[in-house]
């Protein structure tokens, strides 16, 4: 009988017990939760420091801070929380490897699309910051310098307020998109940039990238785009010209992409340009400028 009572008496305690965990625990974690919330704890030393921390292994640490940046984005928006810390992430992945491709393909979307509040002129200041520093790093990346123009072109406006600073951004950014088509961008980017530029009054600028564009283009589509735009901007015949010979000279390397025959230049022969002064010979260009002011 006493056996059955100190079973009885176990069972009513290991209940009590449960039923209070269970009363207690959701309050508890809620209130953990909301600390965690509260405040997050950022252990990353300053980025030089970091550089020295890193012991050479730039790569390797940059590879990780690069994840954890991402893990802590998803985290912070599945949880519809700030996340002040992403500008410190990303100083410090510039600081181990300045020229990490992934951090500038994403930098503006991660600030000025933050988990929380929504981005603010200032972030989108800083987001245009950043691709200029990846502009200036990876100088012949036209993905990138294309990438960075259509942000300040197009996005980077919209949390702009003040209508001068934005028009300005819009110009700046048509003529980032230029350069980058001019080291290897998508060329049929040129459109938008042409137009921009066209409506702020940079005409001369247009005519300029739409002439190089339509050199650089591979499509015959694309180039028949870009050789309208200039005929609708009333391109002189020196210009018409210099086009054409570019055309008849690239015609003669139907297996190559017109990039490709804009890097190997004008076509030479060796028997008639032979001597000191054959570049003054009428058909013995040595570049693509000095074909062009032969043909005006």
């Amino acid at each position: 009988m006493k056996s059955q009572r100190g079973v009885l008496a176990a069972a009513l305690l290991v209940m009590s017990s449960i039923l209070g965990i269970s009363g207690t625990q959701p309050g508890l974690a809620k209130s953990i939760h909301k600390l965690r919330q509260r405040d997050d704890v950022f252990l990353l030393p300053p980025p030089n420091e970091l550089r020295v921390m890193s012991l050479g292994y730039r790569a390797a640490g940059t590879d990780l801070l690069w994840a954890k940046l991402l893990l802590e984005y998803g985290l912070h928006g599945q949880e519809k929380r700030a996340f002040p810390d992403v500008g410190r992430y990303i100083d410090g992945i510039i600081a181990l490897e300045p020229d990490f491709p992934l951090v500038y393909d994403f930098v503006d979307t991660i600030i000025v699309y933050p988990p929380g509040p929504e981005g603010t002129a200032e972030d989108a200041r800083r987001a245009r910051k950043y691709l200029e520093r990846g502009m200036k790093e990876r100088p012949y990346d036209g993905k990138l310098a294309v990438h960075a123009g259509q942000f300040v072109a197009f996005i980077g406006p919209a949390f702009i307020k003040e209508e001068k600073e934005s028009e300005q951004w819009r110009v700046d950014g048509a003529k980032m998109i230029a350069r980058g088509v001019e080291i290897g961008g998508d060329t049929y980017r040129s459109l938008a940039a042409t137009t921009i530029l066209g409506h702020a009054g940079e005409r001369q600028a247009q005519i300029d990238h739409l002439q190089r564009a339509y050199a650089m283009a591979d499509s015959d589509d694309e180039r028949t785009q870009f050789l309208r735009k200039l005929r609708a901007l009333q391109v002189d015949a020196d210009s018409e010209q210099a086009i054409s010979a570019v055309d008849r000279e690239c015609a003669s390397y139907r297996f190559l992409r017109r990039s490709t025959c804009l890097v190997m230049g004008p076509r030479r022969s060796a028997a008639h340009c032979a001597g000191s002064g054959a570049y003054e010979r009428h058909g013995c260009a040595p570049d693509w400028q000095r074909l062009v002011n032969d043909a005006k």
